[in-house]
């Protein structure tokens, strides 16, 4: 499959949970969360390695680019933030406590700089509480236990 088409997979699961939304009558606060959990961002593995086999060339975006709109409540960019942050964790080679914080800013830090918050009522205090509270809850859930020695016969 292209890269293009493979975007257009991983896009689909956003207009397809609003196609189910819909279904199911949701409220539109819910579709809201929904179209805005990715805003208008692009699927970077895709677009990235387009672009990585096409030097010199430029991708028609939108293919790679979700439908959005960006968030326009503080809510939806937490959702945001949080479905980022923890798709990416599970990437992590290794769940150090430097290696999480530094994945938790480095991803929050690019959306803000990628402006998918200007839209919505959000403070810098708000994403400096939100980079701590997810931090702290990814040191807990990957965190490494010691092995149990085994008794000696």
């Amino acid at each position: 499959m292209s890269h293009e088409q493979s975007s257009q997979v991983v896009i689909s699961h956003v207009t397809d949970g609003l196609k189910l939304a819909d279904k199911h009558n949701l409220p539109k606060v819910i579709k809201d969360f929904i179209s805005t959990h990715h805003g208008r961002g692009k699927t970077k593995f895709f677009y990235i390695s387009w672009k990585n086999e096409h030097p010199g060339e430029e991708p028609d975006e939108e293919l790679f680019t979700y439908p959005g709109p960006n968030p326009f409540t503080k809510e939806q960019a937490i959702l945001m933030m949080a479905d980022a942050v923890e798709a990416a964790s599970r990437s992590l080679p290794e769940y150090t406590e430097e290696s999480i914080s530094n994945l938790v800013d480095k991803i929050i830090d690019s959306q803000v700089a990628e402006g998918y918050f200007k839209e919505c009522p959000i403070t810098f205090k708000d994403i400096a509480i939100i980079k701590s509270v997810f931090k702290e809850k990814l040191k807990i859930a990957y965190h490494t236990r010691i092995s149990y020695p085994e008794l000696k016969k």
